[in-house]
């Protein structure tokens, strides 16, 4: 078991204002690849969290004080907490005793500043090599100082303890600051305070303040502390701040109302989420850093292929066992047709449920229950053959090509011990797995209670694609393991990839991810370099459940740091330390891991530089506390701990950086591209005619034979689907519903096109793209993108071309383009609405039996127009136009074409034909009117 950097403990004595302060225990710094120094490591830590000495939890200790305050704030901006814990005290009693200052934080956060007043006199901390903590260790243990602590009491946080022996009638104000990054679990981020001050404090108060700038999408407070404090907690919440709050007064602290006691004990938790984007990656840029958060939600999830290996050995036996089977049931319940699995337990043997991957249907997931219902734990524990047995079943599989290219395949390893039978040399089972493991194979390990070696499972997970976690042995062992699952059930992506371009960045953390899951976030931060351009780009590269992606997103370098000045709870440098926070804790995980104590000893060169210049306090550096007006000093520190890296997907480890040189193309048809080369049929540099339809909606057909273009209305409801182009030979449909203006305009309710249907039958993939989202339904997976960034998807033969609040175009084998244009109106205009409007090349190749709206004119029919002469309105010329056998009375007007110019338009002069083409277009509109977004017309 290990105790992560953040853990920080001191016991402090003052004897005539001269003081000094040592920890007892060192760490080993150098890498050993013996197991008896492992085990050793292991022993020592397991002693200190197992140990006796566990008292009731108090933030301040003490026999005859009085605490005059104790407040707690968190400033979050952008995933980023800081938070500052203070206390005021006086030691009311005759004598001089011991006043205590204790303080949970979260086992990720880093402490970063501690500072104590006593009687006037303050002392400051920071953040120092450790080479200098271990002078003062000897110098302080030659004199026979005291020595400080280290402790736990609780699963997911950390104590830091600090007691001050001081006179009767003194006052101590204690000040703790520390600093960690939200992480994203099950779509939301947790903020955790505990608040135990363990008596009355006159003046109590929690604050919480929130700053996210693209948006806050909850905020909820749910009432942790209990029924006593139903409804003291308050909350503000704007659209970019929030204010969670909680002030009880001395009145409202007490059990009851003649209670001397505090009822103020417990977790004081924070939820919230934040808008983005439908899959579109958010780039802050602030300070001179860059983050990059991405956290796609509209995706089918990857099908699953798992080998659950199960320890059975006689340690299991009793409560863990009975946790361990009841969470698998719920587990394997969760399993869908599409997954396949098997089960491996193993005591000094190993045995499977099935030698092969089964698929997860009810008939073999009920099989599995009664599986491992009757085991019966026994034995010893023999982890190398059991997971070497795994990966054999996985690569079977995948040689025998019963595994998709586009499925995540892993191992979840689930033990409550080190290895006792067959190999148990820790640095060998770790190579033995590392060499057989396939580089699309990623292994989750699961550790139960404190026996079992968490440091090696830890390693062999990180370094095989995968992340361990600590199961604790108590009543809620299977909710944990249950929580843990669901983490991990749904992968959305594989093989991420987050780039930017080489000239604009530098010192980039990891942006290559193996797989990533729905409800957590990927972030990759980095230094920016000077540069002339007023953005910054990002570039995203997926593979999603039959679909490859790449998005592109951008951020402005000064936006964030001009709306940063004006928001006093907000932190200007958030992007600097986050930078600095996630670069230490992916240092960390490469010295967990590093092969020789020459590549370990340059991490930890690197590791101190950084902790130091941004003052953290990790496994390296050690946090010095020194009086303002003379040489009193204290010293607080911190154990070795290998911590695995941010747990922001699942890393590929050894880390790599891929910077951009040039950004990824976006594929849009050249017919579609604004300045585009004119073709053969554009000799005079005209640019390439289109079939379009736009606003209300106004059809302009172009006739490339008669080159003349054709406009007519279609004046229909609401609601209404109408087809454009149904060809049963390729398999297209295209159709566009209709919604409506605002209000009526000139006595008349204008539609416009608010969706439009791309189906390709061939493919089995329907494009539905609206106003407000793009959605790719493609069989059971439905992927869904929004129009906040640039995308470029390709799934099978189609390619789907996002341009950022402007475009969409499809090509289909090549043969068939659309493009779709996104129309945004004034909020508050009076009568409009957004809609879309369509383009179609002429060149499209559809067969002979394609018809609707526009696509029947893809067989041109003979026109011909004469008889031109004054109209009623005398800008408008009139004709007669013969076509298709009838003599329509023809107007010369104009329309627009927006694909050059998206505010003015382009005039686009057509003969105009009315009554919705009668005449014009085969039969009447309503016989194109269709039921659903992916119908065909029927045949005629």
């Amino acid at each position: 078991m290990k105790l992560p950097a953040l853990l920080l403990a001191a016991l402090l004595f003052i004897h005539s204002s001269a003081f000094e302060f040592i920890i007892d225990g060192e760490w080993e710094d150098e890498v050993s690849d013996h197991d008896d120094h492992l085990k050793e490591s292991s022993r020592f830590r397991r002693n200190i969290l197992t140990s006796e000495e566990e008292e009731d939890f108090e933030a301040v200790r003490g026999d005859d004080i009085t605490v005059k305050s104790y407040k707690v704030e968190s400033r979050i901006t952008s995933r980023f907490a800081y938070t500052t814990v203070r206390s005021s005290v006086v030691n009311t009693g005759p004598n001089a005793q011991s006043i205590g200052f204790n303080v949970q934080i979260p086992k990720r956060a880093f402490i970063n500043n501690f500072t104590m007043n006593v009687n006037g006199i303050t002392f400051v901390g920071s953040v120092k090599e450790k080479t200098v903590a271990r002078n003062l260790y000897a110098q302080a243990k030659a004199r026979g100082k005291a020595a400080g602590i280290v402790r736990t009491n609780s699963q997911a946080m950390e104590t830091f303890k600090t007691e001050v022996h001081v006179p009767a009638g003194s006052k101590v104000e204690f000040e703790l600051h520390y600093q960690e990054m939200m992480q994203r679990k099950m779509g939301s981020y947790t903020h955790t305070l505990h608040i135990q001050p363990g008596r009355l404090v006159p003046h109590l108060q929690v604050d919480v303040y929130i700053f996210e700038p693209k948006g806050i999408k909850f905020v909820e407070a749910p009432n942790t502390l209990g029924e006593h404090f139903k409804d003291l907690i308050k909350i503000t919440h704007t659209k970019e701040k929030a204010h969670v709050v909680f002030k009880p007064s001395l009145q409202q602290q007490r059990k009851c109302s003649n209670c001397t006691d505090s009822a103020v004990d417990g977790v004081f938790t924070v939820l919230y989420d934040v808008e983005r984007e439908n899959n579109a990656g958010e780039l802050l840029v602030s300070d001179g850093h860059f983050i990059n958060f991405f956290a796609p939600s509209e995706l089918s999830p990857l099908s699953k292929n798992i080998v659950f290996v199960i320890d059975v050995s006689g340690s299991m036996w009793g409560l863990k066992m009975k946790q361990t089977v009841e969470a698998m049931k719920t587990i394997l319940e969760s399993l869908t047709m599409d997954d396949s699995f098997s089960i491996i337990d193993f005591n000094h043997n190993v045995r499977c449920w099935s030698e092969d991957l089964v698929p997860g249907t009810s008939l073999q997931v009920e099989e599995a229950k009664k599986y491992i219902q009757d085991i019966k734990p026994n034995g010893g524990t023999n982890i190398n053959e059991a997971l070497l047995k795994a990966v054999q079943m996985l690569m079977k599989a995948q040689n025998q090509g019963l595994i998709d290219q586009r499925s995540v395949s892993m191992i979840i390893l689930v033990s409550d011990g080190d290895p006792t039978v067959g190999e148990i040399k820790l640095s060998t089972i770790q190579k033995n797995i590392k060499r057989v493991m396939r580089p699309d194979f990623s292994l989750f390990t699961l550790g139960i209670g404190f026996d079992v070696d968490f440091d090696f499972l830890e390693r062999i997970a990180m370094e095989n694609r995968g992340m361990a976690q600590r199961i604790y042995a108590n009543h809620d062992a299977s909710e944990q393991l249950k929580t843990f699952y669901s983490q991990v059930s749904s992968p959305l992506l594989k093989r991420i990839t987050i780039q930017f371009p080489e000239d604009s960045v530098m010192d980039v953390t990891q942006n290559q991810f193996d797989k990533f899951f729905k409800g957590s976030e990927l972030v990759v931060a980095g230094k920016l370099k000077p540069s002339a351009s007023p953005t910054l780009q990002s570039f995203i590269t997926a593979s999603a459940a039959n679909i490859d992606l790449n998005i592109e997103t951008d951020a402005d370098l000064h936006e964030l740091d001009a709306l940063l000045s004006q928001n006093q709870h907000s932190l200007a440098g958030f992007a600097r330390q986050m930078w600095a926070y996630i670069t230490v804790n992916q240092l960390l995980a490469e010295r967990s891991v590093a092969p020789t104590a020459s590549k370990k000893r340059k991490i930890t060169q690197r590791l101190i530089a950084l902790s130091v210049e941004h003052q953290f306090v990790t496994p390296v550096t050690s946090l010095l506390v020194e009086s303002e007006d003379g040489p009193e000093r204290l010293l607080a520190d911190s154990p070795r701990d290998p911590r695995h890296g941010c747990c922001l997907g699942v890393p590929t480890v050894p880390v790599k950086q891929v910077l951009l040189e040039s950004p990824p193309p976006t594929f849009i048809p050249q017919w579609a591209m604004p300045g585009a080369t004119p073709g053969p049929s554009q000799a005079k540099g005209e640019k390439p005619a289109v079939t379009s339809v736009e606003n209300d909606p106004h059809f302009i057909v172009h006739l490339p034979k008669n080159n003349m273009d054709i406009c007519f209305n279609i004046d229909s409801k609401p609601g209404h689907i109408l087809n454009l182009v149904s060809d049963p030979g390729t398999g297209i449909a295209i159709n566009g519903q209709l919604v409506s203006g605002k209000k009526m305009k000139n006595n008349k309710l204008n539609t416009y096109f608010g969706t439009i249907s791309i189906y390709a039958k061939a493919e089995g993939l329907n494009i539905v793209v609206s106003t407000s989202r793009i959605d790719l339904i493609d069989g059971k997976n439905n992927h869904s993108f929004s129009w906040g960034a640039t995308a470029n998807l390709i799934l099978k033969s189609v390619t789907v071309s996002i341009v950022k609040e402007n475009k969409l175009t499809v090509t289909i084998d090549g043969k068939i383009s659309v493009m779709v244009l996104l129309h945004r109106i004034w909020k508050k205009h009076p009568f409009n609405v957004d809609f879309l409007g369509f383009y179609t090349p002429s060149t499209n190749q559809y067969s002979s039996q394609v018809h609707g709206l526009i696509g029947q004119f893809s067989n041109e029919p003979s026109v011909k127009v004469y008889d031109l002469h004054e109209g009623t309105d005398p800008e408008k010329k009139q004709a007669t136009m013969e076509v298709k056998g009838n003599k329509l009375t023809v107007t010369r007007g104009k329309q627009k074409d927006y694909r050059w110019d998206r505010k003015q338009g382009t005039d686009v002069y057509c003969w105009f034909i009315h009554n919705s083409g009668k005449g014009f277009i085969d039969g009447h509109y309503t016989s194109y009117i269709v039921p659903n977004l992916d119908s065909f017309l029927p045949p005629v």
